[in-house]
């Protein structure tokens, strides 16, 4: 078992080297990508590289634990112009049978939700590239296509007004008993996503529980750093973590606010 634990660490640290040689770093703040600081974590995890994001994956819980993008102005005027397609798909970049699979969320009653999402994406490979099953949680129905899809409309207006965001994505699992679909895929208790503006080195992040309760609260870096175990960003000053910069209230369609 230990040689095993051995050999995915050091898969995990090896494809994580070789997406930082490809590229990788353009999706983190200052280039630094986010860091374990709840060392349990790390077990069974593979870094991945796509066009338009990086993720972290968990061979344990079978999703990601964290997503990150560079959201510009620029490239969400390209992603208006390129049509949702739905692909979702197996990530055959990891190990064998360490990654979900469509049968796992098959009549489960969960969506299958984007930490980076589709919406997000500014070309036809990059699109495709966020229905990997690497990139999704898990997500109850209501909160996914409500709550969750007006945080992801209003990191969308926040980075237009700001003119770039650096964002991290992840799901938290908190409590003894963590439901799994199949048997196999870790549900999260909650989700966040946390943003940065690179010029006013400022942050926050939105968090909310994985439910239909339409709940969800806007928190320092730093306090989802904590109930995540992740430094999401290594290199934003602790002052700047400690203090929740202003973050605009998600537009729920169909809602007054």
């Amino acid at each position: 078992m230990k040689k095993i634990l051995a050999a995915l660490l050091s898969l995990s640290a090896f494809a994580f080297a070789h997406a930082q040689t490809t590229g990788c770093d353009k999706h983190f703040f200052q280039k630094a990508p986010p860091e374990f600081t709840r060392k349990t974590l790390q077990s069974a995890t593979v870094g991945l590289c796509f066009e338009a994001f990086s993720a972290m994956h968990s061979g344990v819980s079978k999703t990601p634990l964290w997503s990150a993008q560079h959201l510009t102005r620029d490239s969400l005027k390209a992603a208006k112009a390129v049509k949702r397609e739905d692909s979702f798909h197996a990530e055959i970049a990891l190990p064998p049978k360490s990654g979900a699979e469509l049968a796992d969320y098959a009549r489960s009653g969960f969506d299958r939700g984007h930490m980076a999402p589709a919406a997000d994406m500014p070309t036809k490979v990059a699109q495709h590239e966020s229905f990997s099953l690497a990139n999704v949680v898990p997500q109850n129905r209501k909160n996914n296509q409500i709550l969750w899809s007006a945080i992801e409309g209003a990191t969308r207006h926040l980075t237009n007004q700001r003119g770039e965001l650096y964002v991290v994505t992840g799901p938290l699992f908190e409590g003894e008993k963590i439901q799994r679909l199949n048997g196999r895929v870790f549900v999260p208790t909650h989700v966040f996503k946390a943003v940065v503006d690179p010029v006013r080195n400022e942050g926050a992040a939105w968090l909310a529980p994985n439910d239909d309760s339409g709940d969800f609260k806007v928190v320092s870096i730093a306090e989802v750093e904590k109930k995540a175990g992740i430094n999401l960003f290594p290199k934003l000053p602790d002052a700047a973590k400690q203090q929740a910069m202003e973050l605009p209230a998600p537009k729920i369609r169909g809602k007054r606010n």
